[in-house]
């Protein structure tokens, strides 16, 4: 480490179900912190929170809040980061965001550490965390490519509620127990595809994440078909998505289908290499009936992959069942290890 004092960090959003993990976090990792700013909006501001034996008041979000930040971890949704991110890189600071805002901007990395660490050298002053459902596939699929190459990926995501926000989570909780109790409601604050129409989510399952684009796919979809070719840079790579809504409170579940470079591959290859892998830890014994669940990766940082298995058809093909906690390493461990990595490379310095 270059810096055994430590660093300013500055958290953008702290108050929210993202921003208190990434807290929780902090402390568990002991990331070497001189000093903590907590910022959000005004509405937020002068909430105490405790961080390991101090007691922090949040500030409301201004341009001047920046001033000696050296690393500044923004999850307040796209808009405040489009509005603050600049502000912060102008006065110094390292902005490491946790919304879709600058993802495919080409100046501007799309790092999972354990993939792609070194892009964090190529920052202009932002570097982008990616989508939540895309970081657990890569860091997946990033070993296998490694091993055996990779010409196609078919995902499909059952995502937790908990990606649409602690509101939702309520909205779910409350929705069950008037299902339950034979009680009318009203579906008002999941949104499905923007804020003019919402489904039930208590015992169903809604096949959109976020508004359709022009072909048919979800936005959520295009973001995990372009993320997963920029952060394994791959532009060629065929990819599919379809992204499902669960009632479940956290952990996000994928189906993936790979197609591979390589055509003499086995599944003990596959779990190998996966075994291998860091942030990785395979569970797959179907005679025991091990694989991976979101209730049994709720708060743990690792991704979890079972039910490995050659295709029937395809003899480059694999199929594999992905799951992973989305608030830990979906949001705020990623975008702690974005920042541990700007440390451990030496890009961030002391001011």
């Amino acid at each position: 480490m270059s810096n055994i004092q430590g660093y300013h960090l500055a958290i953008m959003g702290a108050t929210g179900a993202v921003g208190q993990q990434i807290l929780k976090t902090l402390e568990n990792r002991d990331f070497p912190i001189k000093k903590l700013t907590l910022l959000s909006s005004a509405r937020s501001a002068g909430t105490v929170i405790k961080f390991k034996d101090e007691k922090i008041t949040v500030q409301e979000a201004v341009p001047e809040a920046f001033e000696g930040v050296d690393i500044a971890l923004f999850s307040a949704g796209g808009s405040i980061s489009e509005k603050f991110a600049p502000e912060a890189v102008k006065r110094g600071a390292i902005v490491v965001d946790n919304t879709s805002a600058f993802r495919m901007d080409p100046d501007v990395p799309l790092v999972v550490p354990e993939v792609n660490e070194t892009a964090v050298l190529k920052h202009k002053g932002i570097i982008a965390n990616p989508n939540c459902s895309t970081i657990q596939m890569v860091a997946a699929l990033e070993p296998i490519r490694k091993e055996f190459g990779l010409e196609k990926v078919v995902v499909s995501t059952y995502q937790a509620v908990s990606g649409a926000g602690a509101a939702a989570i309520n909205e779910m909780k409350e929705q069950a127990a008037a299902i339950l109790n034979e009680q009318e409601f009203s579906p008002q604050i999941l949104p499905v595809g923007g804020a003019d129409k919402h489904y039930q989510i208590a015992f169903n399952v809604i096949p959109q994440i976020d508004q359709f684009a022009d072909n048919g796919y979800t936005l959520e979809e295009m973001k995990m078909i372009n993320e997963t070719k920029k952060i394994m840079e791959m532009p060629g790579l065929k990819v599919a998505a379809t992204c499902v809504r669960l009632p479940v409170e956290t952990g996000h579940s994928e189906s993936v289908y790979v197609e591979l470079g390589k055509q003499d591959v086995n599944v003990a290859d596959i779990k190998h290499v996966l075994s291998d892998a860091p942030g990785v830890t395979v569970q797959d014994a179907p005679d025991k009936q091990l694989y991976p669940m979101p209730a049994m990766a709720q708060g743990k940082d690792d991704v979890f992959v079972g039910r490995i298995r050659k295709d029937l058809d395809e003899a480059a093909g694999f199929h594999m069942w992905i799951v992973s906690d989305n608030l830990i390493k979906g949001a705020a461990l990623n975008t702690i290890q974005i920042a541990e990595s700007l440390i451990k490379l030496e890009v961030v310095t002391e001011k």
